[in-house]
């Protein structure tokens, strides 16, 4: 059965058992704190979990896009070494929301896999939770239990301990026991010499956990006792790709065909074959996965970076491509190129594959070339210690050895993992070759402070919600009103080493708008009866609540509030947001409908707008798009507003929806003429209470990806203002010029012809002193050596280094300078005492670069080092004639 008709039938068996089908959600996470990534098919239903929000139907399936490679789900380092990980993955599943529970869940599983799958009843197992003995005190799952021994034989239900069978969402929240359902595909042979049943859960490859049934009936609190939640839910998850490895009798899930069309692709470029040899087998399978959650991230609109979700998508793109470096031979981009067949193999059942392949692989071919130029660029720093390491003297052996010295220092095995992104494994293999070994004690030792540094500046704790009223149906007001009267319905105080103590408080309604859609969250102040002032700092939605951030509560948190945002900001922020929609429209308009956003950060100082676009922005075109915005406010057009529009209407209507974002059934459309798009930030009523829009900078981000910095409103009469105060100070620099623009040619010109005089006499100066210092030669074992101090420049120096060299078969020169408080040194050797003498001028500036606290390096001829230390530059002359004795 192939794997595009297996996931057909999960739906369509769910469907017939009355659950609403609904899409994948986005693998990649924009309104959750507490997440990067969905990492499970539940994070998208979270809020019914938590009770923050009604479902609109008790019974959901669908198959959701996954991605495990941070936080507590972290897979990535597992993946490729086994057959049965993967950081990216789809996981089946079906939901009830205070609707079923554990009786059908576990039928219903029961059937899909015997009946409708096939699968042999004697090669499954099940687990039951067995209770804990800790804190919780809780008892076995005995009505699961019973469900099972019904349906199943006895010596195939096993019991698992809170590691394996009780699910929670967190540290705090919804969780309970669950049932895992395993599967042996092992021979039968094998399976006569050892029972599957001493193989669950023992990361056995052919036995292997297939389906999870969560039974959540408790609630975590902040202190950790549990309590039972008012409506009992079920959650389940299947890995798709496991089920496909059983239904296609094949024992990988790499063996199946949702992986054999990428590894059969990835033969013919790396001209390798898949299962001879371990290393390859490895490196292909990273491959493979890999490309996937890049591919899909990419998608769903996120773009490697050097921070946040984008670091770990660089992260895993580069795993990838270092992997292809070093058992593969890959020294030119070629993961871009299985975009293609991941695309027509996938995009069936994901469309935004096929609509955004030509981005994806746009982003992935410049990610590789970036960091194929990383590696070389990594190998030849480690050269450069492994060169030192040999030239100290000390015996290259260094695995025999307890010796440091004779080791890759742990600070150089960071500083290349850690500033260039140099993996440990390259350098480890790279050291090898050269018979030395890695202080690994080190590495790991920095390793470990960064991550805690890392930790203790993103760890929050968080309290219990006080709850002082039950009010399940929070109104947002803030597009009509900016201040309005509430009640506080409860909060929490939350503690972090960057924010220190805070509070959290959520209103039955509010007129602030919380950070979403790149729209950044309002600021304001809560005013109590008596006078008392509570600051809003800023504002969030998390699980589907609007959450206020504040110093301090009220002394008094009962009564009604009032609730006033900050009128300036937020309409300096409405001009900028606004003008992304007349910008997005404008860059269609004007490059092509190719053009689709790629992101935004809307500010009340500035708006920032990414785009897909395949060439940098000409002056034309940025005056142009400029034009173009400015004519839309100078029209004056009034915001036309449609709220709770079905999404199919809305988008007949014209509306524009994004890649990776998620919509409800209901939409809110904004149009201002010809641009209408899904949005539900804040707006101005007329485009021309923007007053005027004009762009900052224009540049690139990422391969294809453009990025527009903007400001509209106060910001662009900032800096008019701004501009006319530099033009006055430019002219009176320049005598009150009326014509400051042909006074800096003329001082251009000027400075052009100084410079050229200044370049003469500096050649007459090395002429002369050329002379001086053929003078000053001295014969040392039949090399004509001088080494000296001299008052020239970097490249005065290599000028007159050549030209004494000119002719000369035996001339060894090492100079040294000071400039501007820094020590300079260059060596010239002449190439046939290269040759003949085995001398080497980079190996010798790097030693001698140790007196004047500094290293350089260069060509056996001719090299240059720099440091900090001039006054080492006399024990540098003093050393330099060991050389030639």
């Amino acid at each position: 059965m192939k794997s595009q008709e297996i996931r057909a039938k999960f739906l369509e068996f769910f469907k017939e058992k009355s659950h609403k089908i609904v899409p994948s959600a986005p693998m990649v996470i924009k309104d959750d704190p507490t997440l990067m990534f969905t990492n499970a098919g539940m994070n998208q239903f979270k809020e019914f979990f938590l009770g923050n929000s009604v479902p609109k139907y008790n019974r959901v399936a669908d198959t959701q896009k996954c991605l495990r490679v941070s936080g507590k789900h972290n897979d990535l380092e597992e993946v490729g070494k086994d057959t049965y990980h993967h950081t990216m993955f789809e996981m089946l599943g079906n939901w009830s929301f205070g609707d079923y529970f554990k009786a059908e869940a576990i039928a219903w599983a029961w059937e899909f896999l015997t009946e409708v799958c096939k699968i042999e009843k004697d090669s499954l197992y099940v687990t039951v939770f067995e209770g804990s003995k800790d804190a919780d005190q809780l008892g076995q799952d005995t009505e699961a239990l019973e469900l099972w021994s019904k349906i199943v034989a006895k010596d195939r239900i096993l019991f698992g301990n809170k590691k394996d069978n009780f699910w929670e969402m967190g540290d705090q929240g919804p969780c309970g026991p669950c049932s895992e359902i395993h599967v042996d595909i092992r021979s039968a042979q094998e399976k006569a010499k050892v029972s599957g049943a001493a193989l669950v859960n023992q990361d056995h490859p052919q036995v292997v956990e297939i389906w999870n049934l969560v039974f959540m009936q408790y609630n975590r609190k902040a202190n950790g006792q549990l309590e039972a939640l008012p409506s009992k839910h079920v959650d389940t998850g299947m890995g798709f790709e496991r089920l496909c490895m059983v239904m296609q009798g094949v024992q990988s899930n790499y063996d199946t065909d949702v992986f054999t069309p990428i590894i059969r692709e990835i033969e013919t470029i790396t001209n390798t074959k898949y299962g001879k040899d371990e290393d390859i087998n490895i490196a292909i399978r990273v491959i493979a996965d890999h490309i996937r959650a890049v591919s899909f991230s990419i998608a769903d609109g996120q773009l490697p970076s050097n921070t946040g979700a984008g670091y770990v998508i660089r992260r895993i793109l580069r795993r990838a491509i270092r992997y292809g470096f070093t058992f593969l031979n890959t020294k030119e981009p070629f993961m871009f190129l299985l975009v293609k067949v991941l695309s027509e193999t996938m995009g069936k059942s994901f469309p935004e594959l096929k609509d955004q392949r030509q981005l994806i692989e746009n982003v992935v071919k410049e990610e590789e070339h970036s960091f194929l130029k990383t590696i070389g660029f990594g190998i030849t720093e480690l050269q450069k210690q492994i060169d030192l390491i040999k030239l100290s003297k000390k015996d290259i052996n260094a695995s025999k050895q307890e010796s440091d010295e004779a080791k890759i220092t742990g600070g150089m095995a960071f500083y290349l993992y850690d500033t260039c992104g140099f993996p440990l494994d390259l350098t480890e293999l790279i050291a090898e070759e050269n018979g030395l070994a890695v202080n690994i004690e080190g590495f790991n030792k920095l390793m470990q402070q960064q991550k805690d540094r890392s930790r203790s500046a993103s760890e929050v704790s968080k309290e219990d919600w006080i709850v002082l009223a039950e009010d399940p149906h929070q109104e947002f007001v803030g597009y009509d009103n900016l201040e309005t009267s509430v009640k506080i319905v409860k909060y929490r105080k939350v503690t972090s080493k960057k924010e220190g103590e805070q509070y959290q408080i959520v209103f039955n309604l509010t007129p602030f708008y919380p950070e979403g859609g790149g729209q950044v969250g309002d600021k304001g102040y809560l005013e109590a009866p008596n006078g008392d002032v509570v600051y809003i700092l800023d504002t969030k939605k998390e699980n589907n609540e609007i959450v206020h951030f504040a110093k301090n509560l009220p002394r008094d948190t009962g009564g009604k509030f009032k609730a006033v945002v900050d009128a300036k900001q937020r309409r300096r922020t409405e001009c900028n947001h606004t003008a992304t929609h007349l910008l997005h429209q404008a860059l269609r308009e004007i490059l092509g409908t190719h053009v689709e956003q790629k992101g935004s950060a809307v500010h009340s100082k500035y708006l920032r707008f990414d785009f897909s676009h395949f060439a940098k922005l000409t002056t034309d075109e940025l005056v142009a798009i400029e034009s173009f915005v400015n004519a839309r406010i100078s029209n004056a057009l009034p915001l036309e507003e449609q709220r709770n529009v079905p999404m199919e209407k809305a988008l007949e209507q014209g509306a524009m929806a994004l890649f990776g974002e998620k919509y409800g059934d209901a939409v809110r459309t904004i149009r201002f003429g010809q641009s209408i798009e899904l949005c539900g930030g804040t707006h101005v009523r007329n485009t021309a209470d923007i007053w005027h829009f004009r762009i900052r900078s224009e540049g690139a981000v990422a391969a294809g990806i453009r990025r527009i910095e903007a400001i509209t409103s106060d910001a662009v009469k900032d800096f008019y203002s701004e501009s006319n105060n530099t033009l006055m100070e430019i002219k009176e620099l320049l005598n009150n010029s009326q014509e400051p623009v042909k006074a800096l040619a003329a001082l251009q010109e000027e400075n052009l012809r100084l410079k050229k005089e200044l370049e003469n006499l500096l050649k007459e100066k090395a002429k002369n002193l050329k002379g001086e210092l053929l003078n000053e030669l001295v014969e040392v074992n039949g090399i004509q050596f001088l080494a000296k101090k001299v008052d020239l420049d970097a490249a005065g120096i290599k000028d007159i280094s050549f030209e004494m060299g000119q002719n000369r078969k035996d001339l060894f020169l090492l100079f040294a300078s000071e400039i501007e408080g820094k020590a300079l040194l260059s060596c010239y050797i002449s190439k046939e005492l290269v040759e003949e003498r085995k001398l080497n001028a980079g190996t010798i500036v790097r030693e001698l670069g140790k007196y004047i606290q500094g290293g350089g390096g260069g060509q056996p001829f001719f090299a240059t080092a720099g440091g900090k230390n001039p006054a080492g530059i006399a024990e540098v002359l003093e050393k330099a004639k060991a050389y030639v004795v």
